[in-house]
């Protein structure tokens, strides 16, 4: 016979947990992530091409102080050259420092003297 109360309750159905969330679900999520993640990429392009334009302009602008810092530092140079020279040929009369080794009086405009 039965107990008091009866037989307990049989489980007959499977006890599953969530499987996780849905497909569509998954989806969206990622083409929001993707999206969020293309938009940071424009960004950035745009931040890059900025920055490029900014030093390509900062570069035209300094191209004509280094050339005069150059041509300064090239007469300075060249000046202390002659000096050295004037210094080291003093005893030489009419040694003129700077002046070409190869020069000739009787150069002509255009027409090359072989030097002797």
């Amino acid at each position: 016979m039965p107990p008091p109360g009866g037989f307990a309750h049989v489980q007959y159905k499977r006890n599953l947990s969530l499987r996780g969330p849905s497909g569509v679900l998954i989806l969206g999520v990622t083409c929001l992530v993707s999206a969020f993640g293309f938009y940071r990429l424009g960004q950035g392009n745009l931040e890059q091409r900025e920055l490029a334009r900014e030093k390509a302009w900062s570069r035209i602008h300094l191209v004509p102080l280094l050339l005069a810092e150059g041509d300064r530092d090239a007469y300075r140079r060249q000046k202390a050259i002659d000096a050295r020279e004037a210094a080291i040929m003093n005893d030489v009369p009419g040694w003129q420092p700077g002046q070409s080794v190869y020069h000739n009086p009787k150069y002509r405009s255009g027409h090359w003297v072989l030097p002797l």
